[in-house]
């Protein structure tokens, strides 16, 4: 079996119910008050998260905490729902459907200016895991090198810190040929898109799970250039909770269930950090589609956006959210368009909650800042199998 080994590390609808045990039966609340039910052994809080996308070990917390029993520790039943090509994870939580969502920063302040009233309650990953991928005999080592190349993005919300990156080189789009890359390798692995937009945690394993056909072994590091924009400096924050800023404002039991929500949900992440292959085999089990070798690396590679977090799990670097927010105002895309185009309301983020769970945690003598967090090794197959 070929093997690729190093320690760095879909598009159809799919739902997907778990729920943590619970002493009644119920469901799901959605946008409404979550429902408290009284059992034989106390109260039940019903709780629906909307995932940003399928069930994957970028998510690996979530489950993890619904299977080792945090969300039913802390009195809640807990639906989590895969997102996909349709669902816009933010417009679930504004409409009312869902109780949290997860979701990039940048996509959600676009939101947030059309009108939904929902804030970041916890900004779990700390930095971005976006690369654009080229062949290591490409010529093309920075952004700089982007001109005249065929350069992929997903769009749908998803671009823009390449646009950034485009600005801070002083290049146009029209300096480029820009191609709209599918959610695989491909298009990049057939010479169609020279340089491509890749995820730490998905699209690179998918390259280096590939056999190159001049070696007949799996792709190798050596054989790719990586371009990471934490490093070109165009980095914008991804994975938060979101939570519903009027029920925040207005519901006492509402502003409770955020911090209990909060506090298992990070308990999970701690446990992602402490034992990745439980991670992954939990989320396999939840129903992913990919494989065994692929999964533990994404969970992997998930751990290194989020540890260490020098001031908790889960609490916001601001300076990192003000660079987001003034790219999000200052950087333009093919259209000519920014994300936002002016400062978003003091309502888009609220660190209080999350302080207060990393608070509770660490009380309980839980490590919230990861500081000693060295990544595992993992060896990845052909396939990702």
């Amino acid at each position: 079996m070929r093997r690729t080994h190093l320690t760095m590390g879909v598009s159809a609808v799919v739902g997907v119910t778990l729920l943590a045990a619970c002493t009644t039966d119920g469901s799901g609340t959605g946008g409404e008050d979550p429902t408290s039910e009284s059992g034989a052994e106390g109260e039940v809080t019903q709780v629906r998260l909307q995932l940003q996308w399928l069930t994957q070990g970028q998510f690996a917390g979530y489950f993890l905490a619904q299977e080792n029993g945090y969300y039913a520790d802390e009195g809640l039943e807990v639906e989590i729902v895969e997102s996909g090509g349709d669902i816009v994870p933010q417009d679930a939580l504004a409409t009312g459907e869902v109780d949290y969502a997860i979701a990039w920063v940048p996509k959600v302040l676009g939101s947030i200016e059309q009108g939904a009233d929902i804030t970041n309650v916890a900004q779990v990953f700390q930095r971005s895991g976006t690369l654009q991928l080229s062949m290591a005999d490409s010529g093309i080592t920075s952004v700089d090198d982007f001109a005249g190349r065929s350069v992929g993005s997903w769009g749908f919300g998803n671009e823009w810190e390449i646009f950034a990156a485009l600005d801070q080189a002083e290049l146009t789009v029209e300096d480029i040929e820009l191609v709209t890359q599918d959610f695989t390798m491909n298009a990049f692995l057939a010479g169609d898109i020279e340089a491509a937009q890749a995820m730490t945690y998905n699209e690179y394993a998918q390259v280096l799970e590939t056999v190159n056909p001049d070696t007949g072994e799996l792709y190798q590091p050596e054989d790719l250039n990586v371009i990471d924009y934490n490093d070109v400096g165009t980095a914008m924050l991804q994975d938060a909770i979101w939570a519903d800023a009027g029920r925040l404002a207005d519901d006492e039991e509402y502003r409770e269930t955020t911090v209990a929500f909060l506090r298992a949900s990070l308990r999970g992440w701690v446990d992602a950090r402490e034992d990745p292959q439980a991670a992954a085999d939990v989320v396999t089990a939840a129903g992913s589609q990919l494989g065994a070798s692929h999964q533990l690396w994404m969970v992997n590679e998930v751990n290194k956006l989020i540890w260490p977090s020098p001031d908790g799990i889960g609490v916001a670097d601001m300076a990192a959210w003000d660079a987001t927010v003034d790219m999000a105002m200052a950087t333009h895309n093919e259209t000519g368009a920014t994300i936002i185009t002016a400062p978003p309301p003091d309502t888009a983020i609220d660190m209080q909650y999350v302080e207060q769970a990393v608070a509770d945690l660490e009380a309980d003598g839980v490590d919230v800042t990861g500081d000693a967090y060295e990544p595992i090794d993992v060896e990845l197959v052909e396939g990702g199998n």
